[in-house]
């Protein structure tokens, strides 16, 4: 409203000065044709009041006319009020003088004041209430910006703008807040469903903690008994250095996972794929002489990859199948893949993405067995995915039973 009523006063100011400047102009422009109107009529002969009488038709001029010596002859003398004048010697001899009247030019700048003040005042009041009317339907996406941004702030989510327009500076806004609302109740979600996993993942780790620690403070409990025969006692430390290893091989494990969300940066190097895998498949035929792994490669196969990562995750693969699978496992190594296949009952095809959660185990969809915490492929996963590859559970091929865990590298 400010620069509204700046604007107009300034228009106003220069409509008058430009319009009296014009008024002035063409008051000397009718003093001059009256001027040169009577010094005509002074050649035609005609008296001194004939010429003021032709010289003052029309109005807005008074016109005197004297002789040399300044003697009145005709017309009334005009007050010296600083108006307009202009003097023409006659060829007689006298001297013609025309004053402009305020009529000429004062009133007609009087009435154009009144009007540039009455139009100006009229101006700003209708312009002062579109303002009003415009600017809160502009402004309305500020003011529900403003109510949803204090809704979301009291508990309540879900809502957006939903602008019908972006191609506004206001629409661009109300766009942007509701990606920025989604991206916040997204990062929300999240950092909610993380913190229950965690707690889950604690709930679970201290669950398969409690067994063996439990199994340790019973054996070391029940070894501490007087009279205690030498084969019950050596049964008791072999039973409590199998559950200090289970014990063990859980909080390695969750060692290993908790470096690799810390960002764990495998340490590359050149290797031979399928010397690695044969060395992982000699590390079990010596737990399981009875029953050899079938390795399917040809080789050599180079790849850069961390030896220990991805030996662990080969290794986790081969554990899974001989603890779930059953039957012959056998293990396939190709350019950046290796295929670890059992061939027990399988994974269910909506349980072959769960498998891969930390502390998830099919066992009544792998047969029935235990033993393990569930943590062996997430960690196998994790150590694929850090090199930049994955490990999924595929589907077995020819309609074949059993599971096949595909393991990819760049």
């Amino acid at each position: 409203m400010a620069v509204v009523a700046v604007v107009v006063v300034v228009v106003a100011v220069v409509s008058d000065v430009v319009f009296a400047a014009q008024s002035r102009s063409e008051a000397q422009t009718t003093l001059n044709g009256r001027a040169l109107q009577a010094q005509q009529l002074a050649d035609q002969g005609l008296s001194p009041d004939q010429i003021v009488r032709r010289s003052e038709a029309g109005g807005g001029v008074a016109v005197v006319v004297r002789d040399a010596g300044g003697t009145l002859l005709a017309g009334r003398p005009a007050a010296g009020d600083g108006r307009r004048t202009v003097t023409r010697r006659l060829t007689d001899g006298d001297t013609v003088t025309l004053v402009a009247e305020p009529a000429l030019e004062g009133a007609a700048e009087s009435r154009l004041r009144r009007i540039l003040l009455l139009v100006g005042g009229i101006a700003i009041v209708v312009a002062a209430g579109a303002l009003l009317v415009t600017t809160r339907l502009a402004l309305a996406p500020l003011d529900a910006m403003t109510s949803l941004a204090r809704s979301i702030a009291g508990g309540r989510r879900g809502r957006r703008l939903a602008p019908e327009r972006r191609d506004t500076e206001l629409g661009r806004a109300a766009a942007a807040f509701d990606e920025m609302l989604d991206a916040l109740e997204g990062a929300e979600a999240q950092a909610r469903a993380s913190e229950a996993s965690t707690r889950r993942f604690v709930a679970d780790a201290a669950h398969e903690l409690r067994t063996p620690l439990a199994g340790i403070a019973a054996t070391a409990e029940a070894g501490t008994a007087p009279g205690l025969a030498p084969e019950a006692r050596e049964r008791l430390a072999t039973l409590l250095v199998r559950d200090a290893r289970r014990a063990g091989r859980i909080v390695d494990d969750l060692l290993t996972l908790a470096r690799y969300d810390a960002g764990l940066v495998p340490e590359r190097e050149e290797v031979d794929l399928v010397d690695l895998v044969r060395a992982e498949i000699d590390r079990d035929t010596v737990r399981h002489p009875d029953d050899p792994v079938v390795l399917d490669a040809a080789g050599p196969l180079p790849a850069e990859i961390d030896v220990e990562l991805i030996g662990q995750a080969v290794s986790n693969l081969l554990v899974n199948a001989r603890r779930h699978g059953g039957g012959q496992v056998s293990v396939t190594a190709r350019p950046g893949r290796v295929e670890v296949r059992d061939e027990g009952p399988g994974v269910p095809e909506g349980d072959r993405e769960r498998v891969f959660a930390r502390m998830v185990r099919l066992d009544e969809a792998r047969g029935g067995a235990s033993g393990g915490a569930g943590l062996g492929l997430a960690i196998a996963r994790e150590a694929a995915r850090a090199h930049g590859g994955d490990l999924v559970c595929a589907a077995p091929g020819d309609g074949g039973r059993g599971a096949l865990f595909v393991l990819t590298l760049p």
